[in-house]
């Protein structure tokens, strides 16, 4: 009988916790949800909102897309606490750093992705997180970048330059009632980036509450990454499920 996926939805998926190690010694808390049965098509590592205001590896639509992406697209999650950030699955060693020490971070992660013979990571930035892709995102490995609500806090003409000089695609999300950076000044801050393709959504906010935005951001990711996958992403599941309240761990907020 197949059930509709829902916020506390949890498909089937190989979940392996991770401790990634930085170039300056400090170990992160993480994890890889990898495909069940076979082969991962594509990857992604997820950085995360601003651990200051409560970011984590467990916000939700990192979550989401660790419950979900696996079984629906074939796509490998990989999410991590920045240093300094805690969840329900640990602290990672380390201070924030204002997307600084933070990249070191992002190079961990990815170094992990490469170890374990995944697909080239995509990489994933939410909020403070699009700060540490747009800075250290332009790894050799690396294919380009999805940004989900970007601030531009710690990130100036410079970064943006970068990568409109590499050339490497952004796919950017903005909604439509961002409080940091709406859509119109979002197209003016990335046209100096012409591969970038921004997409206002409407009707959302920063944090992305609800499922019609969870589904729009995954659907997004999906097309960006794994092109070959159909979207919209299907709404329903035919094989085992479990829910959010099954597992252990409270819930954790956006």
């Amino acid at each position: 009988m197949r059930q509709r996926i829902t916020a506390n939805s949890v498909l089937p998926a190989r979940r392996l916790p991770l401790t990634l190690t930085t170039a300056d010694g400090l170990h992160l808390v993480g994890e890889a949800a990898l495909p069940e049965d076979g082969e991962a098509g594509a990857t992604i590592v997820c950085v995360h909102p601003l651990p200051t205001h409560g970011g984590m590896m467990d916000s939700h639509v990192f979550r989401k897309a660790a419950w979900r992406l696996p079984a629906l697209a074939g796509i490998a999650v990989v999410r991590f606490n920045t240093r300094g950030t805690s969840s329900a699955a640990g602290t990672s060693e380390g201070d924030f750093d204002q997307a600084r020490g933070e990249g070191l971070d992002l190079a961990a992660a990815v170094e992990w992705v490469l170890d374990a013979g995944l697909p080239d990571p995509w990489l994933v930035g939410w909020s403070f997180g699009t700060d540490v892709v747009l800075r250290h995102g332009l790894l050799p490995s690396v294919p380009g970048a999805v940004l989900l609500s970007p601030p531009l806090r710690f990130v100036g003409t410079e970064e943006l330059n970068a990568w409109s000089v590499d050339g490497r695609p952004l796919e950017v999300l903005v909604p439509e009632f961002d409080d940091y950076l709406p859509p119109e000044p979002a197209i003016r801050a990335f046209s100096v980036v012409p591969q970038s393709r921004i997409v206002p959504v409407a009707g959302a906010k920063h944090l992305w509450v609800g499922e019609s935005a969870v589904r729009t951001v995954l659907d997004a990711i999906t097309a960006e990454v794994a092109p070959w996958v159909a979207t919209p992403l299907p709404t329903e599941w035919g094989g085992p499920m479990s829910k959010h309240d099954d597992l252990s761990g409270p819930p954790q907020k956006p």
